[in-house]
């Protein structure tokens, strides 16, 4: 196998999970720089971002893939520094946003090409590393596989997440007829009606199913995404319209031990799950052109846009995790390289 490459330092700084554990788990540590494979590029990384699946990852409960690197990091932006034999589409210095299954928290990493797309127009690095896996979880759920289409009215759980602010602007961007979300405090009630939700719900302060059907004259909503869990499953079935969507992407708050399906027979509602992290390159390349074709239109015309709102060094990804665990961030926490 030949590779191309930029002659990358031949070690690198990572950020090791030492155990599971909190985030003081997350320790800096010097590894060789990976070696791409036929169809990879090496990428040195300017910026990473971080997201719940990391937490859990962290935590010992979401292993990565087989044959994946056990380094934390899902979506990252950088130079492209190495070229497996058989890349086409890069080239050296090109800069780039790239899904991994593991490897993004580190100087250097490795992404197949067909995972990896050139940087978009008007973006920082910063901004760029919040992209791929937030942007994929979101289409591939809301659109994909909820089949959520303009004129329709969609309730988005974690409004002030990464994926809540991403899930909003596109639904916004792709003629929702009513957003609602749910959020922590009054900081956050606010950036996620500025973002385009319709009613943004303080679930400290209000109860949600009564808001969305005060809200939909008692019909319900189209579609849910929850990245919560726990009770709000039995919560959404109530807040569900006729032959409505429940799509699950995270338990944040555990699973659900006691749930009446009673209602969903009666409403004829479709509750579905899924992750991204074990779907195929190939899979994953394709989720990737629906994204070029019709959300990086809306992206280069500014009408949606990564919501930055908190960088930390690498070294200090134990900090970022921390704030992620607080919930109090509105928007994406990204390490910077």
């Amino acid at each position: 196998m030949s590779i191309t490459h930029t002659n990358p330092a031949a070690h690198m700084t990572a950020i090791e999970i030492t155990q599971p554990g909190g985030p003081d788990v997350l320790q800096p540590s010097q590894r060789p720089t990976p070696t791409p494979g036929p169809r990879e590029v090496l990428i040195r990384v300017h910026a990473a971002g971080v997201n719940g699946p990391d937490l859990l990852q962290r935590k010992g409960l979401y292993d990565p893939p087989a044959g994946a690197s056990d380094i934390p990091g899902l979506e990252l932006a950088g130079v492209v520094v190495g070229l497996g034999s058989e890349v086409q589409r890069f080239a050296l210095g090109d800069p780039v946003i790239a899904l991994v299954p593991g490897g993004g928290y580190a100087e250097y990493a490795v992404a197949d090409e067909r995972t990896t797309i050139h940087l978009p127009d008007g973006l920082s690095m910063i901004e760029a590393a919040a992209l791929p896996e937030t942007f994929m979880t979101v289409w591939v759920n809301l659109f994909q596989r909820g089949g959520f289409k303009a004129g329709e009215s969609v309730l988005i759980h974690g409004g002030a997440s990464g994926i809540g602010t991403t899930a909003t602007q596109l639904a916004k961007a792709l003629g929702a007829a009513k957003i609602f979300t749910t959020v922590a405090n009054a900081q956050q009630q606010a950036a996620s009606l500025a973002l385009g939700a319709d009613i943004a719900i303080n679930y400290n302060e209000a109860d949600f199913v009564e808001q969305v059907m005060a809200g939909t004259d008692n019909l319900g909503v189209d579609v849910i995404v929850d990245i919560i869990a726990g009770d709000y499953v039995a919560r959404n079935f109530q807040a569900a319209a006729m032959n409505g969507r429940i799509v699950q992407i995270g338990v944040i708050k555990g699973p659900a031990t006691q749930v009446d399906l009673f209602p969903m027979l009666v409403k004829r509602l479709t509750h579905i799950g899924s992750t991204l992290r074990s779907r195929s390159a190939d899979d994953k390349a394709g989720i990737i052109a629906e994204l070029e074709s019709k959300v990086w239109p809306h992206v280069r015309n500014g009408a949606v846009k990564p919501l930055i709102f908190k960088t930390f060094e690498l070294k200090d990804a134990a900090q970022a995790h921390a704030l992620m665990e607080s919930g109090q961030h509105i928007g994406k926490v990204v390490l910077t390289v």
